[in-house]
C-alpha cells in the first residue's frame, strides 16, 4: 500500500489558510471597529480566558499582545472561579476564546465578569451562543470543517482564532504607533532584541584596547601597534587625533610585499593607509554596522568608530559583532 503523506499535509494546510481567508470575509466590520476600540481606550490590561485548545492560543495571543505593547495576560476560567478573578479589575477589556460559545467553564464565568463590569469580547465559533450574547462586542472566527479528519479535534477553528489575535495585536500596535525603540525596550534578549538594542559603543574596542599611530610612522611601527592591539588593524591619526585612514594585516603584507628591499626604510603608513575609510559612529546600531561591513562590493571586516568630529575612538570588528550575538 502506498501512501503520499505530502499530498495529504499540503491538502491540510490548503483548507486552514482558506479557513483564514474566509474569516476575513466573514467578520462584521462594526464589530471589528467596536473590538479595535474597546482594546485601544482600554486603561487597564487585557484579560484573555480559554479552556483547552483555545486555552493555548489565549496564550499566545496575550503573550503577541504584551510584546508589541497591550499589556495582556492570560488567565484560565477554572483558577479564575478559585481566586484567580481577583485579577480582573473594571478597566480592564476581557477576552474570551472558544468555539463553541457554551463550554461550561466559561459561561459559569460570565455572571462574575459582569459584575465586575468590565468590557467582554469573544470570539467565538458560534454567533449565537450563550458567550456571544453576554458580550460587548463579537468576531465570528466560525470554521466550515476542523482539518482533522473526524471533525472533531480543534486544528481550524484554533488556527483562525490564533490569526484574528494576531491581526488584533498587530493593529493595536499601528494604533498605538509603536516605535522600533519601544520594540525593542519589549525584546531585550535574544538575536532580535539584540540587533535592536546593542550598539557600536557597545562591543567596539577603544583607546586602551586599540592603539593607534601617527601619520608618517614607518611600517615598522604599523607592526609594533597592530601587534599592540592584536585587533588585525590599526587607525592612522592626524596630530588632532582625527582619523587619517586605518591600515590591516593585509594591507601592511601587501605594502611590504610590493615594495623593494631598498625602498622599505622609507615606507611609511601614509603610503598604504585606507584613506577615508568606512566608519562607524558610538552610536550606531551594532547590525547596522554589520551591514556597513557586508552589504559591499568588496567585504571588510573591520570599521574604525568615530565621534561627529571625526575623532578616532577605536575600532569594531565583524568578530566583537558577531561575538555579542547579533
Amino acid at each position: 500500500m502506498t501512501t503520499n503523506y505530502f499530498a495529504d499535509v499540503r491538502e491540510l494546510l490548503k483548507l486552514e489558510s482558506n479557513a483564514i481567508a474566509q474569516s476575513a470575509d466573514r467578520l462584521d466590520p462594526s464589530q471589528v471597529e467596536r473590538v479595535v476600540d474597546l482594546l485601544a481606550k482600554c486603561k487597564g490590561k487585557v484579560v484573555i480566558l480559554g479552556v483547552g485548545k483555545s486555552g493555548i492560543i489565549a496564550q499566545k495571543i496575550a503573550a503577541t499582545m504584551t510584546s508589541v505593547g497591550t499589556a495582556a495576560l492570560y488567565l484560565h476560567p477554572s483558577d479564575a472561579l478559585h481566586g484567580g478573578l481577583g485579577i480582573v479589575q473594571q478597566e480592564d477589556v476581557v477576552i474570551v476564546l472558544s468555539n463553541s460559545g457554551e463550554t461550561d467553564e466559561i459561561v459559569a464565568m460570565l455572571p462574575y465578569l459582569q459584575n465586575r463590569h468590565v468590557k467582554i469580547v469573544a470570539i467565538v465559533g458560534n454567533v449565537n451562543s450563550t458567550l456571544a450574547r453576554k458580550a460587548e462586542a463579537v468576531l465570528d472566527a466560525s470554521v466550515d470543517q476542523e482539518a482533522c479528519p473526524l471533525n472533531l479535534a480543534p486544528t481550524t477553528s484554533t488556527t483562525v482564532a490564533l490569526a484574528i489575535g494576531d491581526a488584533l495585536a498587530v493593529t493595536l500596535m499601528k494604533v498605538k504607533g509603536l516605535t522600533t525603540d519601544e520594540f525593542a525596550n519589549n525584546h531585550p534578549a535574544g538575536r532580535l532584541g539584540k540587533r535592536l538594542t546593542l550598539r557600536v559603543a557597545d562591543l567596539m574596542h577603544g583607546d586602551s584596547e586599540s592603539p593607534t599611530i601617527a601619520t608618517g610612522s614607518s611600517w615598522v611601527e604599523v607592526v609594533r601597534a597592530i601587534s599592540k592591539g592584536g585587533l588585525g588593524a590599526v587607525c592612522v591619526v592626524d596630530g588632532a587625533g582625527n582619523l587619517a585612514g586605518i591600515i590591516t594585516d593585509g594591507d601592511l603584507r601587501r605594502a611590504i610585499e610590493q615594495t623593494t628591499h631598498d625602498a622599505l626604510g622609507r615606507l611609511t603608513c601614509d603610503d598604504f593607509m585606507t584613506r577615508k575609510p568606512t566608519v562607524a559612529t558610538p552610536e550606531l546600531l551594532a547590525f547596522d554596522a554589520l551591514q556597513l561591513m557586508e552589504n559591499r562590493p568588496s567585504q571588510i571586516s573591520v570599521l574604525p568608530v568615530v565621534d561627529v568630529a571625526g575623532k578616532c575612538l577605536g575600532l569594531i570588528r565583524v568578530h566583537d559583532i558577531v561575538r555579542g550575538g547579533i
